[in-house]
């Protein structure tokens, strides 16, 4: 932004008008988050589209519901701009048309210039993209996508035993007995039951801190679909940050953007600080120790940045695990070149952990379903 008696450039302009869109979309954007903005675009440059988005993005959006509306208009805002173009622009004029069909002749381009066809698939392009490089209607597909999911919870022995047809575990002497009496009391037919099986209490605690906020959205929406897989699933979720906040009534609804705004305006301390260790005391003392994660796969879906003191936390989780039947840690930093669990938070849970697993894209919720409903894994190997 210009200064006082400055000359209005171009780049100021693009700002200005910037902002009008998206208040008139809606938004309330303050003439000093406009100056920050413009700042910020002076630091990190206009060469990169990504990198002007999550200026606009983490100087001009204050709440949750906003992003959608903020993707829209910077989608319509800034697309077709030649600041934005991240490839070298061709010098020939080259029309792209998209093909998801085999074997389709395509007619050349308007121009006359030389018809590229690219075949491509949605699926396979968003299933291992970073949930932080999303657009808005990548956002919308994903919904889809993880609508598609089929969640089981890993089973647990039953008290109760049930009829086995196939002779297995122990004899059913009343069954064996009624029979009997159709053939003059003779146990000409034997009865056995068997041990049966019901799905384990999946708990799911969902980081809704700022050094989540990229990913909070998408682990939510896996939350939503635990949660409707009623059955096959009994599921929990809470929200951690500075405080817990159970949303599982929230996330019940079927329609999935309607649960999650009914999540975020339950939460109070999203985009907020860290108290891993707090939040886990109380979650242990008031649900955890007494009962919900008795035999339950907990799953901590956090990048483990903790303001708190790292003693608390590991003593936390160690109470947690030696409750739980499986404790998963979900962090999508692991992903990362080079990622290492430096930071004191995940550094104290991590021994606690019985599997460390990523969580940044759509592939990485797949390989989590499978986790969830997948055997017990123990020990270190299971951290890697």
């Amino acid at each position: 932004m210009s200064a006082a008696g400055a000359p209005v450039t171009g780049g100021d302009r693009m700002v200005v008008g910037f902002a009008r869109a998206l208040r008139g979309a809606g938004l309330a954007v303050p003439v000093g988050a406009v100056i920050t903005f413009a700042e910020a675009l002076g630091r990190v440059g206009v060469d990169r589209r990504a990198r002007a988005y999550w200026a606009g993005r983490a100087t001009l959006v204050r709440r949750p519901e906003d992003i959608a509306v903020y993707d829209r208009v910077f989608e319509s805002y800034w697309l077709g701009r030649p600041g934005w173009v991240e490839q070298p622009v061709a010098a020939e004029p080259v029309t792209l048309g998209l093909d998801d069909t085999e074997g389709v002749p395509l007619d050349g381009g308007e121009d006359g210039g030389e018809l590229q066809a690219v075949r491509w698939s949605a699926v396979e392009a968003l299933r291992d993209r970073d949930f932080s490089s999303y657009t808005s209607a990548e956002w919308a597909e994903l919904q889809r996508l993880v609508e598609r999911l089929r969640l089981t919870a890993a089973p647990r022995r039953a008290r109760r035993r049930r009829p086995d047809p196939r002779r297995r575990g122990h004899p059913d002497l009343r069954r064996t007995i009624r029979r009997a009496l159709r053939t003059g009391g003779e146990p000409l037919q034997r009865a056995w039951r068997s041990p049966s099986t019901r799905p384990r209490r999946l708990v799911l605690l969902v980081d809704v801190s700022g050094s989540m906020d990229s990913y909070a959205r998408a682990l939510l929406r896996f939350a939503h679909a635990a949660v409707r897989a009623r059955g096959a699933v009994r599921c929990e979720v809470f929200t951690i940050g500075t405080r817990i906040t159970r949303v599982t009534r929230q996330l019940g609804d079927r329609d999935p953007d309607a649960a999650l705004s009914a999540a975020a305006a339950a939460v109070d301390d999203w985009s907020g600080g860290t108290r891993l260790g707090e939040t886990l005391r109380e979650f242990n003392d008031r649900f955890g120790v007494r009962g919900m994660a008795r035999g339950a796969v907990v799953v901590v879906l956090s990048d483990g940045w903790d303001r708190g003191e790292p003693e608390s936390l590991a003593e936390e989780m160690g109470r947690l695990s030696r409750v739980a039947h499986r404790v998963v840690w979900v962090n999508p930093l692991k992903a990362s070149p080079g990622y290492a669990p430096l930071a004191r938070g995940m550094a104290a849970a991590l021994p606690h952990v019985d599997q460390f697993v990523e969580g940044h894209s759509l592939a990485a919720l797949e390989r989590l379903a499978a986790v969830v409903g997948g055997p017990s894994k123990r020990g270190k190997e299971a951290r890697s």
